[in-house]
């Protein structure tokens, strides 16, 4: 492809209205990148170093969290190199990378959603049989899949963006995106269309299940008060987070929608980072504050490692 020679260049031009301001972002950005990092971190030790955390919901739960990590890889570190810097370009091979890592990290947030909704269904709509069901096996699988399938999906995608002729290389965002970039095109997009009905129509599916588990979910917590403790402890986290997902969704389908010139840069810029900001951040966090095992794990190392400290 032409276009991916060493030469080839974008320009992001999501800063335009930043640069009087630049280092009080750099500072701000900085700080949510630390404590994102930190807070996924931590309850990833946590779930890895506990046994008796090893059970399928917090191995899913932990999945999400590395996935937040993932996401956040994709975006933090060129965000902040450009705000000290001031020319805000990126290379073709760049914004590939950071095209693929994106949408790699929305897809697999979306199929481990709808993977912990299927884990909570099984646990609550037939405990009986929970353990027979959710084995390690079948827990394996789940992880791998949720993987698997959103690294597949995600290729063809990075596929089919390089083999697009462009006939421009402005991206108004802060960061590369697959529509963003294929709106560059000089041919027409049939293939691209495919490719992003298949997503949408992956995504109606995901919905449709979790909507489909929950109703069900609902129905059998409502039936004894052990059911509605229970789904108040393990599935209420579980909706917030789905509830956060889908708005992050929405907000990025705004962008990309209405993200137009006659729009403030700096509510485009929020509309446009709010999928890669928000869901890592509070993911941990609110699985932290609800799920007491965890929290009371947390707290346990915390002390232990004061105690350490104290005792050197």
């Amino acid at each position: 492809m032409e276009n991916a020679s060493i030469e080839f260049v974008f320009v992001l031009h999501g800063l335009n209205d930043t640069m009087t301001n630049k280092h009080i972002y750099f500072g701000f950005g900085l700080l949510l990148y630390i404590v994102t990092l930190f807070v996924n971190l931590v309850l990833i030790i946590t779930v890895i170093l506990d046994k008796a955390l090893h059970e399928p919901m917090y191995l899913f739960i932990c999945n999400l969290f590395v996935n937040g990590l993932w996401g956040t890889s994709a975006f933090y570190p060129k965000i902040l190199a450009d705000l000290l810097s001031d020319s805000h370009i990126i290379s073709f091979l760049a914004c590939l990378v950071q095209i693929y890592m994106i949408l790699c990290y929305t897809m697999c947030e979306q199929t481990c959603l709808t993977v912990m909704a299927y884990d909570r269904y099984v646990a609550i709509c037939k405990p009986l049989e929970y353990l027979d069901i959710m084995t390690h096996q079948k827990v394996a699988k789940l992880l791998a899949f949720s993987w698997l399938f959103s690294l597949l999906v995600t290729s063809i995608g990075a596929v089919l963006t390089v083999r697009t002729p462009l006939c421009g290389n402005d991206i108004d965002k802060l960061y590369c995106s697959n529509w963003e970039v294929v709106k560059l095109s000089c041919t027409d997009l049939i293939m691209i269309d495919v490719y992003g009905n298949f997503l949408l129509l992956c995504l109606v599916f995901q919905v449709t299940f979790i909507t489909v588990s929950y109703i069900h979910i609902i129905r059998a917590s409502l039936q004894s008060k052990a059911g509605k403790i229970k789904f108040m402890q393990t599935c209420l986290p579980h909706l917030i987070t789905l509830v956060n997902f889908a708005l992050s969704l929405v907000f990025d389908g705004m962008y990309s929608r209405y993200g137009k010139s006659q729009t403030q840069q700096a509510l485009r810029n929020i509309f446009g980072i709010e999928l890669l900001v928000v869901p890592p951040l509070l993911n941990p966090i609110i699985y932290g504050m609800n799920l007491s095992q965890i929290r009371r794990q947390v707290v346990k190392m915390f002390r232990h490692k004061l105690k350490a400290v104290r005792q050197s």
